[in-house]
């Protein structure tokens, strides 16, 4: 069974020469920066949804909500609204 397997996207022209200049300025090949990109939106936003849903549950079992709890609160749900 192979390590990796390949596939193919389609990118506009803009994107595709962000691509190739992120390549270059990291001296890296496309390969390697897509993976990382798709590494960090994929495990990352995984990550964030978990730790902001542990949060909201200790601020629910807590029921003792601080001024920064409610700032924390707000962030949460621009967050959340950002992966909508």
């Amino acid at each position: 069974m192979p390590a990796s397997t390949t596939t193919s996207i389609r990118l506009p022209k803009e994107l595709k020469r962000e691509l190739e200049r992120k390549a270059r300025s990291t001296k890296r090949g496309k390969n390697w920066v897509i993976r990382e990109a798709l590494e960090q939106y994929l495990l990352g936003s995984s990550h964030d949804t978990l730790r902001e849903e542990a949060r909201k549950q200790s601020l629910l079992a807590s029921k003792n909500q601080s001024k920064d709890d409610a700032v924390w609160l707000e962030q949460a749900r621009e967050i959340e609204g950002w992966r909508a």
